[in-house]
Order: C-alpha cells, then sequence, then structure tokens
C-alpha cells in the first residue's frame, strides 16, 4: 500500500509542476543539439498555447490478486480530451475515458469457452476523468504521466463470503509512461497505471501494465 501511494503521489506531484516547468522553458534555450526544433519536441510545428484533441487506446495485463480472484487477465481502455502546449517541450491536458480490467478472453471466441467472463470474475470496470500530461525529452521520446478520479463498479468477497457483492463508487487512479512521438499526430508508448477500489472492506484495486497508441487530431 506504501507503494501505491508513493507512486500516486509522483505522479500527482510532476503534473503540478509541468506549468512550472514549461515557463521554464520558455526562456531562450541553451541547449548544444544544434538539430533541436525552433517550436521544441513536444509538437513542434505548433505554438506554445495552441491544442490538440486527441484519443487515446491501450491493450495491456492486469495483476489481479484479491480472494478467489488470482489472474492476469488482459485490459482494455480508451479515453480522449484536450492537451495544451505550454512549453517547447511540454503538454498539459484533461481527458475522459473508460476501461474494463480484464473481464474479456478474446481468444475464447475460437473455441466453446465463453468470451465475457464477468460472472467469474471482479468485473472491474468504470470510468475515469482528470488530467494528464507529457515531456519530450529527447527528439520524440516523452515521459507521461496522469491522474483522476475513477467511478467503477466490480463484484467482491467480504472475508471470504460465498456470496458475490456488487460494489460501486467514486475512488481514484494515477499513472506514469514512456514512449516516442512518430510525429505531430501519431505515438505509442509502455504505462503503468494503478485503480484504487475498495468499498466495505472489500477491495478490488488493481494495476496494469500496457501498450499505448495515441492519435493527435
Amino acid at each position: 500500500m506504501k507503494k501505491k501511494l508513493l507512486f500516486l503521489a509522483l505522479a500527482s506531484s510532476a503534473l503540478v509542476a509541468l506549468p512550472a516547468f514549461a515557463q521554464d522553458n520558455q526562456v531562450a534555450p541553451t541547449t548544444t543539439d544544434s538539430t533541436a526544433p525552433a517550436g521544441g519536441y513536444y509538437q513542434p510545428d505548433q505554438a506554445i498555447g495552441s491544442g490538440n484533441w486527441f484519443i487515446d487506446g491501450s491493450v495491456g495485463q492486469a495483476h489481479v490478486n484479491k480472494g478467489p480472484y488470482n489472474d492476469h487477465p488482459t485490459t482494455y481502455a480508451i479515453d480522449g480530451g484536450y492537451r495544451w502546449k505550454v512549453g517547447p517541450d511540454v503538454g498539459l491536458g484533461v481527458d475522459v475515458g473508460y476501461n474494463d480490467l480484464g473481464n474479456f478472453k478474446l481468444k475464447n471466441a475460437f473455441n466453446s469457452n465463453d468470451v465475457n467472463l464477468t460472472d467469474r470474475r471482479d468485473a472491474l470496470r468504470g470510468w475515469t476523468a482528470g488530467v494528464n500530461g507529457k515531456i519530450n525529452v529527447w527528439r520524440g521520446l516523452y515521459v507521461s504521466g496522469r491522474a483522476g478520479v475513477y467511478g467503477w463498479k466490480g463484484h467482491g468477497y467480504a472475508n471470504q463470503d460465498i456470496n458475490r457483492h456488487d460494489l460501486d463508487k467514486v475512488d481514484y487512479y494515477g499513472g506514469a509512461g514512456v514512449g516516442y512521438d512518430f510525429n505531430d499526430h501519431f505515438g505509442l508508448g509502455l504505462a503503468y497505471d494503478y485503480y484504487h477500489a475498495k468499498k466495505d472492506g472489500i477491495g478490488l484495486s488493481t494495476d496494469t501494465a500496457s501498450v499505448t497508441a495515441e492519435y493527435r487530431f
């Protein structure tokens, strides 16, 4: 638990620090990289203060070890939002999205087993709303962070109870990632995210590792 809180604190601190970092970056650059674009490495063809709509999709793997659930299911997520260029190498934005943290097994479509395993797993899924940031550190390579609220639904067992309980609540999430922007419109990355989900003493909190793709309009 302490590791989760430390991670979320670092992710949140990074997002809070982005605007100040951006202001510092607006000073005339002192880099020795003569190939650095005049507009910086983040969306180099855009002016500072402008922005883009974007959409993200991700596929990954969750770590679940809650009572009878002990699995590494495949996760899916999609989100979209708007991000401003607040410095030569920095973007800061807002987003909303939806995720399913491991209730579907698509490969079962090719055999006689069920694809939808919601009634056998913790059924954790929900919507997200928060802030996100990206810092391009060198020629398209970036680090990112995000944090916000997580409105989730799921099923769980309390104290080895034989009955599954339907649960829902608004909690929080946080994440960080690295990746590469191939151009002003498309990038690929790797991300780690933590989704806090706990109610009535039943904990369904889940962390995920995923591959993400982003398209900017």
